[in-house]
């Protein structure tokens, strides 16, 4: 096989014009064509004239003489090997079950690979299982009801069942772990197009049923997942090197499990874990991550900026974007998680706290854009060096918010016009905020540090000379966008396990080694593996 890039065409082009193109490309008759596939397909959108881009897979007549004719150009290579290759199986008299701690992402996929691989583990999650979960969290949305162990951040499938359900990243994956995770996605009922389009999506409803899929298919395998189990302290012991080794958990009711091989796929708001963990002695540190509001525009708007007279084709679909802008004090403000027709959701896990997020359905046909707008937060903003640090100060601006939104979940919000003039908001314009429960319209200037208020003033307008409009005085700001990454990292070693606990493989978003469903299952992927290679007594197969 042979793969071709940057194969370009027009938006609306024949149904034939690609096979003519490869062909044109390769300068062979079309006899010698036998097949071919779409690998990636994205569109160009810098240029007045929109073009499509593929990248393809074709299968050819005399593959290594075209091959040999074309070795200098980087467009026509050989088609490298995606396949998933399992580092090894479980013995038939496997006496010890592998624990993983979370179902997210990361959870699922560590736990469906090693499933696959007959290590039958068992998966601790605190929450519910997705459906009884959808119903707590619609509590809080609608009735100001929050279940501290059931909602968006806690529960089957884990925060990014409530999200846009991106399927993209900007990791390095030489092993092609991302093609697996989009397969696995596919055989659960995503569509089978997140194979090849460039920006890909599932959307929360479609989130949900996989999740149920991929759960059963683990249960199928002989694992085993525990719902409303969680873990409430670890058993660690002497492990003769200088380190601790861990030799099970402890769940909250006094039931201890046994295990020397321990995923931790926490999810970025596990606090009280990370507390215990840090109690324990297990090695974490502050690392960067950022806050800021969600920021909604008319997804109208967005269309016509980004798409221009393309705007409504049904294969572009609704715009998104990325904006980054460094400002005069130093700070890095940037778009995040950028949701198009999407709603703004309550996302606290914790009484007595506003917490914002974006989410998107597949069809992305809500009015209104949104995105984080958001700030970077560095560890030296924080006195001493307590790894704890980013956590406290991501409760006092959730705390501050709830305070702001009228102390009822409700979230304070601040017409973009009034926030650059610094004068509160009394009312909403024409842009009707999405959040539920509701917003209270409010002085936004006091929910974050005056460094980051300083920072989105200058940033807004210098969007707006980019994205036309995005500065417009009715646009809504709601606050606060604190969960955008875990503040803190779980160091770990180039066996994937901690750096002082043995047996202890610190994954995903929590542990800070992830930032989206892609790559979260990613890592998913790599802990599972350098566990087996551990149990095995194997060589690992990948390093950090």
């Amino acid at each position: 096989m042979l793969r071709l890039s940057e194969i370009k065409l027009p938006l609306d082009h024949a149904d034939d014009a690609l096979r003519a193109a490869i062909v044109g490309k390769l300068g062979v008759p079309d006899a010698e064509l036998v097949s071919f596939t779409v690998y990636k397909r994205s569109f160009d959108a810098r240029r007045k004239v929109m073009a499509l881009t593929y990248i393809v897979d074709a299968e050819v007549k005399n593959e290594a003489k075209l091959l040999a004719r074309f070795a200098r150009d980087a467009h026509v290579q050989a088609t490298p090997d995606m396949a998933y290759h399992f580092v090894g199986a479980a013995p038939q008299d496997l006496a010890e079950r592998p624990l993983v701690v979370g179902f997210g992402p990361c959870g699922i996929l560590a736990a469906l690979v090693l499933a696959q691989m007959g290590f039958r583990p068992i998966v601790l999650e605190r929450g519910k299982k997705v459906r009884e979960r959808t119903k707590d969290t619609w509590k809080l949305w609608r009735n100001n009801e929050l279940n501290p162990e059931s909602n968006v951040q806690f529960g089957e499938g884990g925060a990014g069942t409530f999200s846009d359900g991106k399927l993209y990243s900007q990791i390095k994956d030489p092993r092609h772990l991302g093609r697996k995770v989009l397969e696995e996605f596919v055989k659960a009922g995503a569509p089978e197009e997140i194979l090849f389009v460039g920006r890909p999506h599932i959307g929360t409803f479609r989130l949900v049923s996989m999740v149920e899929k991929m759960r059963a298919e683990i249960e199928r395998l002989g694992g085993e997942i525990r719902f409303e189990s969680k873990v409430a302290d670890v058993l660690l012991e002497d492990a003769g090197d200088g380190r601790q080794a861990i030799s099970g958990v402890v769940l909250e009711g006094g039931e201890t499990l046994a295990s020397r091989h321990v995923i931790l796929a926490l999810g970025h708001s596990a606090r009280d874990t990370f507390e215990v963990l840090h109690g324990r002695g297990v090695y974490m540190e502050r690392k960067p991550f950022a806050v800021g509001f969600r920021i909604e525009h008319p997804q109208k708007l967005i269309d016509e900026v980004r798409w221009g007279p393309h705007a409504g084709h049904p294969l572009l679909g609704a715009a998104d974007y990325k904006l980054v802008h460094q400002a005069s004090n130093g700070r890095a403000v940037y778009s995040f998680c950028m949701c198009p027709g999407g709603q703004v959701v309550a996302a606290t896990s914790e009484p007595g706290r506003v917490v914002t997020n974006g989410m998107s359905q597949y069809s992305r046909a809500e009015r209104n854009a949104n995105a984080g707008l958001v700030v970077n937060i560095n560890p030296e903003d924080m006195p001493g060096d307590d790894p704890m640090a980013g956590v406290r100060l991501q409760r006092e601006l959730e705390s501050r918010a709830y305070e702001l939104g009228g102390r009822s979940y409700n979230a304070p919000a601040q017409l973009v016009g009034d926030f650059l003039s610094g004068r509160a908001s009394t009312k909403l314009g024409s842009v009707v905020p999405s959040y539920q429960p509701g917003v209270t319209p409010t002085d936004l200037s006091g929910a974050l540090p005056a460094f980051a208020i300083e920072a989105m003033r200058e940033a807004i307008p210098a969007f707006a000379k980019k994205i036309r409009g995005y500065d417009m005085a009715d646009a809504v700001l709601t606050g606060v966008e604190t969960r955008t990454s875990s503040p803190l990292r779980i160091k770990r070693d180039a066996s994937l396990q901690s750096l002082n606990v043995k047996g202890l493989y610190p994954a995903g978003e929590g542990a800070g080694y992830a930032g989206g469903i892609l790559s979260a299952g990613v890592d998913g992927i790599k802990v599972a593996e350098a566990l087996a290679c551990d149990m095995l007594g194997i060589a690992p197969a990948v390093a950090d």
